[in-house]
């Protein structure tokens, strides 16, 4: 299991690097300007830059996993599909090959003419990834990795990550938007019972370097694997009342019920990963969503940092049904190995029933009574 740690954490790191290169390399960054601006720039393979950037991100890690730990081949998921079509109409399936040469030929057939932007991908994805973290180092955990699954959101809020904003000031420590909510999130789930029990996030673009104006990122890892709870961080502290933070396309409803819990404590962010971060980081002590709008992929592995941290995640309209019929037990953890049955595509994977993300189970109890 460590070593599934570690490797979890140097796939996300490689994966952090790509999407700065992205936004730091001339050829890339036009890519992104052209992406953003949409039909005021030439859309014949630029419309799909920003999904390239995710999906090859997503195909890293699948390949850097899966050859260090051939017991997770097929079972490593994501976000994104990777075949594309290209400006000739022929479908490319978007991988890693054996060497920077045929990833960069590879990749000129979906950048076409963009020699310059596939070489650079290429080299970034056939580059080691060197941590040097003595805490990661020093984890020693026994579970087998036959035993584990691997979801991976490659960018979330990749909407942000495209309009890159980086003046947006942060409330109380919560940023509403911009740059710094776009993370790579990779979470393992026991395969048997669908439960996280390892997460990493990565934070691309934590800050800049005052003397050579780059982005520095970091990374926060949790492992909540039957009585083990490990996690880089600390437990924050349980406040009084609930912080809450929200999405800004959250209901009046439960806009209006959180207003007497959180008074002045409503805060909110984009991106479904961000806002469960900002929970795990004690910025807030809840994240409530109502509507269906997250997925499997989206959540695993921040819930996994939740769990290692004495918190968790759980479906929300469950967990009113049970409170309104009288059940007092703590509301069935969100599961990560269970499709939603007569769904299609994505919406398989999506958390139908809305989730609480909490640090402390005072706080979920507390949420739970308000709504």
């Amino acid at each position: 299991m460590a070593g599934v740690l570690q490797a979890l954490v140097g796939a996300s790191e490689k994966a952090a690097h790509i999407a700065r290169l992205c936004r730091r390399e001339e050829p890339l960054f036009q890519l992104l300007v052209a992406e953003k601006t949409g039909a005021d720039r030439n859309r014949r393979f630029l419309q799909d830059f920003k999904t390239l950037a995710d999906v090859l991100i997503q195909e890293v890690i699948k390949h850097d996993l899966g050859k260090q730990f051939p017991e997770l081949q097929g079972h490593i998921h994501g976000e994104e599909s990777n075949e594309f079509r290209n400006g000739q109409g022929e479908t490319v399936a978007v991988r890693v090959c054996a060497t920077p040469g045929d990833t960069a030929a590879l990749l000129l057939s979906v950048l076409e003419p963009e020699r310059a932007a596939a070489e650079l991908l290429a080299d970034a994805v056939h580059r080691d990834v060197a941590l040097g973290d003595a805490e990661l180092a020093g984890v020693a955990l026994s579970i087998p990795p036959q035993d584990l699954a691997i979801w991976i959101d490659p960018i979330d809020s990749t909407n942000e990550y495209i309009g890159g904003r980086e003046d947006v000031a942060p409330v109380d420590g919560i940023a509403p938007a911009g740059l710094c909510s776009a993370l790579v999130l990779v979470g393992a789930y026991d395969r048997r019972t669908g439960c996280p029990v390892l997460g990493v996030i990565n934070e691309p673009f934590f800050r800049r370097d005052p003397l050579t104006r780059r982005w520095q990122g970091r990374y926060h890892w949790g492992v909540a694997y039957g009585d083990t709870r490990l996690c880089s961080l600390s437990p924050p502290p349980l406040r009084p009342a609930p912080c809450v933070v929200l999405s800004r396309a959250e209901g009046a409803a439960v806009r209006a019920a959180l207003g007497p819990l959180c008074g002045d404590r409503l805060r909110f962010a984009a991106g479904a990963g961000y806002k469960m971060l900002c929970v795990i980081l004690g910025l807030a002590d809840a994240y409530v969503l109502s509507e269906g709008s997250t997925f499997a992929w989206d959540a695993c592995a921040p819930h996994a940092i939740l769990r290692a941290l004495g918190g968790g995640a759980v479906a929300l309209a469950g967990a009113l049904r049970a409170r309104r019929a009288g059940d007092t037990g703590p509301p069935p953890e969100l599961v990560y190995n269970c499709p939603e049955e007569g769904a299609a595509g994505a919406e398989r994977w999506a958390n139908r029933g809305g989730l609480v993300a909490y640090a402390h189970p005072q706080h979920l109890e507390a949420v739970l009574a308000a709504l």
